[in-house]
């Protein structure tokens, strides 16, 4: 039987290799860029195109503070229609692990663990600065303003925020853990609570 796990995280708080790590653990697929080159394709889009409109483009982290881009309300609606087909189309290939894009609201009939990934906002700057290469006063600026984006962008089309207690399974302080034993811990949770399901 297929299972998902959708990570949604605050910006800094390693959510993405985290993600990339329990994939490789569990030996499932991961969607991240995959989901935005295929809306790019579907829409003719530039894929720097549709990074314009995706919740978590990192384009030297500038856009990451509009995630919905800055067209039409129309053009925004259309490229969500969009991704929302194709997770659905990537999560019938087998179980897999869906970084953002409200995928815990698209895949809300599977057999999903929605898990949400957060740090202290001091660790989340030191993340910033010594993993992703900021410029110490960029990342400061930008863990406000992309956590702010992403809440919009769930409000907007999730109707609720990604940190919901109604709608995660689990919450984790990455900075407890590291990359590594965060992605430990999950894979362990992952493995108790699937296999249940298929042993029922």
């Amino acid at each position: 039987m297929n299972y998902y796990i959708n990570i949604n995280r605050q910006f800094g708080s390693l959510g993405r290799p985290i993600a990339q790590k329990l994939a490789e653990i569990l030996g499932i697929e991961y969607y991240d860029r995959d989901i935005v080159e295929a809306v790019a394709k579907q829409t003719n889009l530039h894929v720097s195109k549709v990074d314009d409109h995706d919740e978590q483009t990192i384009s030297r982290f500038a856009r990451m503070a509009q995630p919905l881009g800055s067209d039409s309300v129309d053009m925004q609606d259309k490229l969500f229609t969009t991704q929302q087909k194709i997770i659905r189309d990537f999560a019938k290939k087998g179980s897999a692990i869906f970084v953002g894009r409200c995928a815990d609201l698209i895949l809300r009939d599977k057999n999903c663990l929605n898990v949400y990934i957060y740090a202290p906002k001091e660790q989340r700057y030191l993340n910033c600065v010594n993993s992703l290469g900021m410029n110490p006063s960029e990342a400061r600026k930008m863990i406000e303003k992309v956590d702010k984006a992403r809440n919009r962008y769930w409000l907007r089309y999730a109707k609720h925020l990604p940190s919901d207690l109604e709608y995660c399974h689990l919450m984790i302080d990455s900075s407890l853990f590291g990359i590594n034993g965060t992605a430990q811990m999950l894979a362990t949770v992952v493995k108790d609570r699937f296999q249940e399901i298929e042993e029922s």
